[in-house]
């Protein structure tokens, strides 16, 4: 048996999220597990270093699997791109030493959401973006986010309301940039790991600071209250994709 690397990008938007379900195969993990199976006529675990949510996408999710198979690296590759459907494509396949965890062995995380602002995204990205009426205030929404950086208890932002485990996380950097061009502003999260539906919670609180219903300042209180009703509103998964993953 050999520990093989994956590197994936995927269109979240029918999907299940990432994570097999008992009930419903719509997921991307049961999708490439049921490929892998087929292929080395043997049942595969696959493991994913994130669980994206249900409609979020991602342009390099990494997963491992064990694998009985004498196939070369490219013709995994070739063979699952093959049968996969066409919103699911692996990059790469490579083989890593057994003690490579995809979850455990990751140590940074980089996800982006896109927020459209103008009078009508894009037709061709519109999938892909939220869209807002209006253009929020930037400098205010950097302020909340310089206080959100560093390591807290997320637990206001947790869209987990009856999380048993830890939900201390660090934020290493919150950086929101806006193309007047596209008039799309990008807000890069980058973290040692992020709870369920944690940043579009703190987006939708950003936002709710950039039209003025928040204060930057008010983030301080969020975190002391540990409380889902602290923080703004939930937005939607299709803005939300995973960019980069880093291994130590």
């Amino acid at each position: 048996m050999q520990n093989f690397k994956f590197t994936i990008e995927y269109e979240g938007t029918r999907y299940n999220g990432w994570q097999r379900l008992k009930d419903n195969d719509n997921t991307i993990q049961g999708k490439l597990e049921t490929v892998l199976s087929r292929m080395t006529e043997s049942r595969v675990q696959l493991t994913g270093a994130g669980r994206t949510d249900a409609g979020v996408h991602a342009r390099a999710q990494v997963a491992n699997a064990f694998l009985d198979t004498d196939m070369g690296d490219e013709e995994i590759r070739r063979y699952m791109n093959r049968y996969l459907p066409e919103d699911i494509r692996i990059l790469s396949v490579e083989r890593v030493g057994e003690r490579f965890h995809s979850r455990f062995s990751a140590v940074e995380k980089l996800y982006c959401y896109y927020i459209s602002t103008g009078e009508k995204p894009s037709v061709f990205e519109r999938k892909y973006l939220y869209h807002i009426d209006g253009m929020p205030d930037i400098d205010s929404m950097k302020r909340a986010a310089d206080l959100l950086s560093g390591r807290h208890d997320f637990r206001s932002f947790c869209g987990n309301r009856h999380m048993k485990k830890s939900t201390v996380r660090e934020i290493r950097s919150i950086d929101i940039d806006f193309d007047e061009k596209k008039e799309i502003i990008k807000i890069s999260y980058r973290g040692d790991g992020f709870l369920q539906y944690m940043i579009r919670i703190i987006t939708g609180t950003l936002l709710e600071v950039g039209s003025g219903r928040r204060s930057p300042e008010d983030m301080t209180r969020v975190l002391e209250e540990k409380n889902r009703e602290a923080a703004g509103y939930t937005v939607p998964p299709g803005g939300l994709f995973l960019e980069e993953i880093r291994f130590k």
